[in-house]
């Protein structure tokens, strides 16, 4: 028998704050984030369980997921995977013990949008949370457009062709910085810089994991390679 979801809400939190939803087992680290999450002006939900997390997560009115890797009832990758499958577009930040380039992209390829290995600071957790949600709730912007594709960045809305393109936050953020410099070289360190923020600590070779996932999305020909420099977008290959 699972434990009943908890929830948090500040007293002082602003009028209709966002909602975040932490699927951790740890149960006191679940709560102590959860504690700071409130306190920084968040509504908290906490389940303990991968399948209720899915429950609760599928149900829809959460800003942000906090979820955990290793599980119990089903795993941090196939809940994210079930989520995306579902079409839920909620950011995602991945929590786990694991450490290791390849667990990473694992997480990534579901649909996550950000990764945190543990032990974290909590203050990092914070950084990547706010940037997450500052990213999907930008105010309205110019569309950019670049050949045959349209990268709406008030929406946060991708289009080749005039179809939709479904993208992670993350995998946004990155199109995002080439489409703002279309047609010249970015490199990766440029992209860690306006895509991670400051708080991001892990291989700058991570950038390979989401220029190949949007290859796939958008077509391998729009982002060109630069090798030892970086990536151009280009109208199309």
């Amino acid at each position: 028998m699972h434990p009943p979801v908890s929830r948090h809400a500040h007293p002082g939190a602003a009028r209709r704050p966002f909602r975040l939803l932490i699927v951790e087992d740890e149960k006191r680290l679940a709560l102590s984030l959860a504690k700071g999450l409130m306190a920084e002006g968040y509504a908290v939900d906490v389940v303990h369980d991968g399948l209720e997390g899915l429950q609760r997560a599928g149900e829809g009115g959460y800003d942000l997921l906090v979820l955990d890797i290793m599980l119990p009832g089903m795993n941090g990758y196939r809940v994210c995977g079930a989520l995306r499958a579902a079409g839920h577009e909620m950011p995602v930040l991945m929590l786990t013990a694991k450490d290791g380039e390849y667990d990473e992209a694992e997480g990534l390829d579901t649909g996550a949008d950000d990764y945190l290995t543990k032990p974290f600071s909590y203050v990092v957790l914070v950084a990547r949370v706010k940037a997450l949600l500052r990213r999907r709730g930008r105010s309205a912007e110019p569309v950019l457009r670049v050949g045959s594709l349209a990268v709406d960045q008030g929406a946060r809305r991708v289009e080749r062709d005039g179809d939709g393109v479904v993208l992670t936050a993350k995998e946004f953020a990155v199109l995002e910085q080439l489409a703002l410099r279309a047609g010249e070289v970015v490199s990766k360190a440029e992209i860690l810089e306006h895509v991670w923020d400051f708080a991001y600590e892990g291989d700058v070779n991570i950038i390979e994991v989401y220029v190949s996932a949007l290859r796939r999305k958008l077509g391998a020909g729009h982002i060109v390679t630069v090798r030892g420099a970086g990536y151009r977008l280009v109208a199309d290959g």
